[in-house]
């Protein structure tokens, strides 16, 4: 097959990595991808969100799959498009991509159908907020409703950072109309887990249960980011937990976007969160219309069953008929960001030491691209790499991945966390 995958990121190196060990596979193609990508597939110059130039290249190329990274061009609309010219394509349609394109959406889908989430409400009228975090007994998460890039949620420390955080989304409009609405959401306090399940809009299939860290500083310290690292499985998701979360959260949101008429098909990501008041009790923060990033870089490596098969058997409708095996070793990635990430990453800078890792190190590109020099490869985003290692147990992949890998790259500014799985200390956030 030929195969496109539309992004430029960590996740989408890592769908290309993983698509190339298939033996279904006869070229790959990449839009508009990284410097990393570059030796994988063929780069086809096209911004993600340009959908008109995507379906015009394929047809070209004679593109048999798609498979879409982010989330822009799912809330645009990609899958709609593509379904129109008959070009297979994996990912949510326009409206089922609502669930996360809107989080106002989410919640009261989620409180219609009696989905556990913290309480909530939403807002359009700066005012009218401010009013009412004033009131509030306790501290709350401020969410931007629309698409930010993975920034625009603010778990707040104080009442006064809350209201600060209004004035930023709905007056400001730091993250443009993304803002104009908000959810003033309870703030919970426990563990936090990410599941990611492939679903043909009846069955799911769950990847292994992954752990990212989303503070940009160690000790969960500093500004929400896009993620600075993950480890995968997570322990603390026992079979007990698993099946909960698939009869309470995931099925439900399934049946709930089919009554609704948006039936979901791709790959569905619940971020949940375990109360401290009720620890057995998940509860949904976010639902994502696509695969994690980083999760994606520490899943994959796991993964034994072909992914084109998976990805087939979704578009097909076929998903409870084909069984997916799994590794049992651990995974470890850490990202390696830009100084001044999330807010002004420092970009353009050489990045060595990447022929200097063994072959068991992975290195999946995000924010980077290819320099002048024969070879060189600067860095061109905040997030520029994930570092990735497996072994048999999570304490052996964390000491491989920043000694053998995270601790031989440099590049000027760079950044990372120290404490990725550090006693596994992810799963309390």
């Amino acid at each position: 097959m030929k195969i496109l995958v539309v992004g430029g990121g960590g996740r989408e190196h890592t769908l290309l990595w993983k698509f190339a060990q298939s033996p279904k596979v006869k070229e790959l193609f990449v839009a508009p991808g990284n410097a990393g990508t570059a030796g994988i597939a063929i780069h086809l110059g096209i911004e993600p969100t340009n959908i008109s130039g995507l379906i015009e290249a394929s047809q070209m190329h004679g593109i048999e799959l798609v498979v879409v990274g982010p989330e822009n061009p799912l809330a645009d609309g990609i899958v709609n498009r593509f379904g129109e010219v008959g070009i297979p394509i994996f990912g949510p349609t326009r409206e089922a991509a609502q669930i996360e394109a809107s989080k106002i959406f989410a919640y009261e889908l989620m409180k219609k159908y009696g989905i556990p989430c913290p309480p909530a409400v939403s807002f359009s009228d700066f005012r009218a907020a401010v009013d009412y975090v004033k009131k509030l007994p306790e501290l709350p998460v401020i969410k931007a409703d629309g698409l930010a890039k993975g920034k625009g949620v603010t778990v707040c420390d104080t009442i006064p950072q809350a209201l600060e955080t209004l004035n930023l989304y709905m007056n400001k409009k730091i993250h443009g109309s993304a803002g104009e609405r908000v959810l003033v959401q309870k703030r919970r306090f426990g563990r936090e887990a990410s599941v990611i399940g492939f679903t043909d809009s009846y069955t799911v299939r769950l990847m292994l249960p992954a752990c990212d860290y989303k503070r940009v500083f160690d000790g969960n310290r500093g500004a929400n980011t896009g993620g600075m690292g993950s480890y995968c499985p997570s322990e603390f998701l026992g079979s007990e937990r698993i099946e909960k979360i698939q009869t309470k959260i995931l099925i439900p949101v399934l049946t709930a976007m089919r009554r609704e008429g948006r039936p979901y098909k791709g790959a569905i990501y619940a971020g949940l969160i375990f109360p401290e008041e009720s620890p057995d009790e998940p509860e949904v923060l976010e639902f994502n219309g696509r695969l994690g990033d980083p999760e994606t870089q520490v899943q994959l490596p796991l993964l034994k069953t072909d992914l084109v098969d998976i990805i087939l058997a979704v578009i097909n409708g076929t998903l409870d008929q084909i069984k997916i095996e799994w590794s049992d070793e651990a995974c470890v990635g850490v990202v390696m960001a830009s100084r001044g990430y999330p807010d002004s990453p420092e970009t353009g800078f050489p990045i060595s030491g990447l022929d200097a890792l063994e072959k068991d190190i992975l290195v999946f590109q995000s924010g980077t691209k290819l320099g002048q020099k024969p070879g060189e490869i600067l860095t061109s985003g905040g997030r520029a790499l994930t570092v990735v290692a497996t072994s048999k147990d999570m304490r052996e992949a964390r000491d491989k991945v920043y000694s053998k890998g995270v601790s031989r790259i440099k590049f000027e500014g760079c950044h990372y966390r120290k404490d990725i799985a550090e006693l596994l200390e992810a799963e309390s956030k």
